[in-house]
């Protein structure tokens, strides 16, 4: 005869009011888990062997996150298999177990079962907000009104696609400069932490007195001890606080805005602000969700507090029964071609497919203006590299020059 022994198992589960809790249950099997999670009116959305020590610490701690681009493969695949005839049970279950994101299949998993719940799909992403933005939410909720739900999903895809396409552009125009900057940040400090202290022994040995150029690497060589210590714990806390405090709207109103009047770089992050805002309100227009609630949606998503203010009055001014365009005229965030573009669509009926023109117009612009940004950023930072270190080493090396009249 065998005996069942039982196991510890961790389980996540969801009541009645939309509320998640978990915790730990010994059970002889998952299904058990289950079945009693069940009778105890939960819904469960996962349950598997409880894992103990390290391992689980660190699987805890980082929770891998549900990127935009995961988005864009989901909604591709998933409309694809909707347009292929599946059921939308059983195209939510494949890819409950094919997506890569562990954190998304967790996700896609209670979608599921909500929607065998009765629920609608629109109504199973709400209750994720911190993974599904609002115009998913609002595309698939379109789309299952209109009976399209696999063109809103392709749509969706798209979108995210371009979007990502957009931010990957933007983020290989910053990353050079910025890893440059940090080596000749080290290669500085490196130089005035071990190198300058040898050279340092050595002129006082000779005696007389240093060029000021040496002099001055002397002194920093002496408050790297502090200052190496001051600055890797203001940067901890600096980190720390734009994490807790940087989406905040008193942070916003004031960094969004400065960000735009940077010489170099608030250009092209104006580019970047108005092809989000055009591609999210011609995607959202041509799904036909309603124009008021498209506004609303794009002011969320649109990334820059600048925009969501000009969004603010366009929405009084279509709520009276004007045109979107006069008050995007003043905010000089929008060009006059991108006010006159929308006035046409406006007067052909057809503002959707003028803000998509746009948002190819500026996805093209933000891509010449990258290209551009990169040829230039590189030799200029190569000559910042060459030259603060270059002036370092003659610093150091300027006593050598006057050996003679200091030994004497």
């Amino acid at each position: 005869m065998t005996v069942s022994t039982a196991t510890q198992y961790s389980y996540k589960v969801r009541d009645a009011h939309g509320k998640f809790s978990e915790g730990k249950v010994e059970a002889v099997s998952e299904a058990a888990v289950a079945d009693r999670l069940r009778s105890m009116g939960y819904v469960p959305l996962e349950v598997r062997p409880a894992n103990t020590g390290m391992q689980r610490e660190i699987h805890l701690g980082f929770k891998k996150r549900v990127k935009t681009k995961d988005l864009a493969v989901f909604a591709r695949q998933f409309a694809t298999m909707i347009d292929a005839g599946l059921t939308m049970l059983r195209a939510l279950t494949i890819m409950a177990e094919q997506v890569d994101n562990p954190e998304l299949r967790r996700v896609l998993r209670g979608v599921k079962q909500d929607v065998e719940a009765g629920h609608s799909l629109s109504a199973a992403f709400e209750r994720e907000p911190q993974v599904f933005p609002p115009l998913m939410i609002s595309m698939v909720r379109a789309g299952e009104a209109g009976g399209f739900l696999d063109t809103s999903m392709r749509q969706i895809a798209d979108n995210f696609e371009a979007d990502v396409k957009l931010r990957s552009k933007i983020k290989a125009a910053l990353t050079y400069p910025a890893v440059v900057f940090v080596l000749a940040i080290l290669m500085c400090i490196a130089l005035l932490t071990f190198v300058v202290p040898v050279f340092e022994s050595m002129f006082e040995n000779l005696g007389g007195t240093l060029p000021l150029p040496t002099r001055i690497l002397v002194v920093l060589s002496h408050a790297m001890k502090f200052l190496v210590p001051l600055f890797v714990v203001l940067g901890i806390a600096a980190t720390w606080a734009w994490r807790k405090y940087g989406r905040t709207e008193r942070v916003r109103n004031v960094v969004d805005p400065l960000k735009l009047r940077l010489p170099v770089f608030g250009k092209l992050f104006q580019k970047l602000a108005l092809a989000r805002f055009s591609r999210n309100l011609s995607t959202l227009l041509g799904s036909g969700v309603p124009i008021l609630q498209s506004l609303d949606i794009v002011g969320e998503t649109s990334g820059s507090v600048v925009i969501t203010r000009a969004l603010t009055d366009v929405r009084e001014s279509v709520r009276r029964g004007e045109s979107m365009a006069g008050p995007l005229s003043e905010h000089g965030v929008f060009p006059a071609m991108v006010v006159q573009m929308i006035s046409s669509g406006e007067e052909s009926g057809a503002v959707d497919q003028m803000l998509a023109k746009i948002a190819e117009f500026y996805d093209a612009e933000v891509e010449s203006t990258t290209e551009a940004l990169t040829a230039l950023i590189e030799p200029l930072m190569i000559a910042f590299l060459g030259g603060l270190v270059g002036s370092m080493i003659v610093a150091l090396y300027l006593p050598m020059f006057k050996i003679y009249d200091m030994i004497g």
